[in-house]
């Protein structure tokens, strides 16, 4: 759907095929003049080349009848009577002055000539010059017609967007009906203009779509090309930027004259932040290229007069960066927000995704969305190919659920290295460890139901256990937060409960569990002796794009109360699971016994195996609903 405009088809019979066609007659006339030439000028009788001293013998006896002599060093004649004439050649190896009286004497027909170059000398010596003109001429004829790339590079790189075959629309998006409604108003500003001047209104000059990796900006800019009907050039930000100082600014001064002549349209540029973002902030000062061409885009979404008919739609997942005089009104007036899809969302994006493959009469899309909370339609989408490459491996008809659930496992979990050789000490230790994890979420009031536990190594890990929330949340508490701390601590006090002595393995778990009660003290004050106060500032610097230390706004008496705070935290987490692991030993015994023989459990296996009973929406995508109640945690 996206053709480049500088590639230009040209009818036929016109443009660069017609220079291709005069270059092929043109080169075979050549061939045919030289090749007649040639042949001309080398048919007629052979001569044979012969010594001068024979030449001289053969005068002497009177065989030669006549003589040719060319540029005085070359003779040619005949030799011998009618019945047996022989045509010579010779060369004058010397000045011989006795010659000519000589021929006078016997007789001889003398005549004189200029020797004849031969055409192939004639070609060998031009040819550089015809090789020479004609590399020139084929150059200028590229340049002319590639539309002379060789200056093109101040020229936009965008593509614009056709309507042939199928377009998208908005019924190709799933969900998002808050950016949908957003969005619809521009889509009837271009089509209706009138319904909104005439009420004194101006439609926003540009339209910002902020949201995380894989929610569909794209996709959904997209749409509006295809409900609007209108021009719709796409570019990335990354296409304005190249070696040369000034070419970015110019592609954006191109770019948006196309969209001028092309009015209505939209102009949709792809990654912002790419070129858009705070200036000032790289290490080449205040005027690199990047910031030439922030500058020339700032012009000309300022200079254009909302009668233009003239829409730029732009997408980035870092809003934050972006220099602030992008956002102001008249230039980026609206922010949309594309956000990650919520259970409804999710199973509407499956259906899309789902109906590209056969897909088993028994497959619940509504409970395989219920058991991928966080996921963004990018995610959905890899979800159900993974579930197909699965099914197609063990030459099925027809996708089912088990190949859901591990296609879920796999983009969650990571591949399993199901290879990989363990000795038997190690894999007890890394099945009490997961034991450890695993059972506390049966005894923590507000943590997230277990979805599985292995100890089938996954990526970098040995082993997971893996928990899956029970509806979508967009913030968390308190005891929530708590309650994944001591998570974080089964797998180092099941290893100090039964060894004695903790592993490596806990590294990863003991650097969240830090964190996130340092983020408890410093960032969401949920500490009552440092109270709900905020301390230190994110250092952020722009040009890389990520957070590499915290600056310390605070004193010494304060760094050792939030220490302190923090490592109270810690220690009461620690010591509420040692109690619990404790008292339920015979518990974490059985379920790292179990592990060991199966390797991995979802969470209706560990309920049978502990006398749990089972929960209501098992996040499960194998095992069925149960009809009774979620378990009472004990505290």
């Amino acid at each position: 759907m996206f053709d480049d405009q500088n590639d230009k088809i040209p009818p036929r019979g016109v443009g660069p095929a017609r220079p291709n066609r005069f270059a092929l007659v043109f080169l075979l006339i050549m061939a045919v003049l030289f090749g007649t030439y040639f042949f001309r000028n080398n048919t007629g009788t052979t001569k044979q080349e012969i010594p001068y001293s024979e030449f001289s013998k053969a005068l002497e006896s009177g065989e030669i009848s006549e003589v040719t002599i060319h540029d005085n060093n070359v003779i040619e004649g005949i030799r011998g009577t009618n019945s047996g004439r022989q045509y010579f050649k010779t060369l004058i190896p010397y000045q011989d002055p006795g010659l000519l009286p000589l021929l006078r004497q016997k007789g001889i027909g003398v005549s004189g000539a200029v020797s004849r170059v031969s055409p192939l000398g004639i070609f060998l010596e031009i040819l550089p010059w015809i090789i020479g003109f004609a590399f020139i001429w084929f150059m200028f004829r590229n340049m002319q017609g590639a539309g002379n790339k060789a200056f093109q590079f101040g020229k936009s790189k965008a593509k614009r967007y056709h309507e042939e075959g199928k377009k998208v629309t908005f019924a190709d998006v799933a969900g998002q009906k808050d950016a949908k409604y957003e969005l619809e108003e521009v889509v009837s500003f271009l089509k209706n203009p009138q319904k909104f001047t005439k009420m004194g209104a101006r439609i926003p000059k540009g339209v910002l779509l902020v949201g995380m990796p894989g929610t569909g900006k794209t996709l959904m800019a997209r749409a509006v090309a295809g409900e609007a009907g209108v021009a719709y050039f796409h570019m990335s930000g990354s296409d304005f930027v190249e070696m040369f100082v000034g070419v970015g600014a110019s592609r954006v001064r191109d770019l948006f004259d196309q969209g001028r002549r092309s009015a209505p349209c939209i102009i949709f540029i792809d990654e912002l932040d790419a070129v858009g973002r705070v200036r000032g902030a790289g290490y080449g000062g205040g005027h690199d290229e990047r910031e030439q061409t922030l500058n020339q885009l700032l012009v000309e979404m300022d200079g254009f007069d909302p009668k233009d008919g003239v829409i730029i739609l732009a997408a980035t997942n870092r809003p934050d960066v972006l220099d602030p005089a992008l956002l102001r009104p008249g230039r980026f007036d609206r922010q949309v927000v594309v956000a990650m899809p919520d259970i409804k969302e999710r199973e509407d994006i499956l259906k899309i995704h789902a109906a590209k493959i056969p897909l088993a009469d028994k497959v619940d899309l509504a409970r395989i969305a219920r058991a991928t909370p966080g996921m963004s339609g990018a995610d959905i989408a890899n979800l159900v190919n993974e579930a197909a490459l699965f099914a197609a491996r063990q030459d099925k008809t027809s996708v089912e659920m088990p190949d859901f659930e591990e296609a879920r496992d796999k983009i969650l979990m990571g591949v399993a290295r199901t290879t990989l050789v363990i000795s038997d000490r190690e894999r007890r230790m890394t099945a009490i460890h997961e034991a450890g994890h695993a059972l506390l979420h049966y005894f923590l009031k507000n943590s997230d139901p277990l979805h599985k536990v292995t100890i089938v190594p996954h990526g970098r890990a040995l082993g997971m256990a893996m928990s899956l929330p029970e509806e979508d949340s967009y913030s968390r508490t308190m005891s929530w937060i708590k309650d994944r701390i001591a998570i974080c601590y089964g797998g180092w006090v099941a290893e100090k409960l039964f060894y004695n002595e903790t592993s490596t393995g806990t590294k990863q778990d003991l650097e969240q569990a830090t964190s996130m009660a340092r983020r408890m003290v410093c960032e969401w004050g949920m500490n009552e002796e440092v109270g709900p106060v905020t301390y230190g500032q994110e250092d952020e610097p722009i040009f890389l794009g990520k957070e590499i230390a915290r600056h310390k706004d605070y004193s010494e008496d304060t760094a050792r109360s939030i220490d302190k705070a923090v490592k109270k935290i810690l220690d009461e987490t620690r010591a509420l699971v040692e109690e619990i692991l404790e008292k339920n030993r015979d518990k974490l015994e059985k379920l790292a016994e179990a592990l060991i023989s199966q390797e991995t459990l979802i969470d209706d296996e560990v309920r049978s195996l502990l006398g749990f009973p089972p929960r209501e929406n098992s996040a499960s995508l194998i095992s069925g609903d149960s009809q009774t109640g979620p378990v009472p945690k004990e505290p």
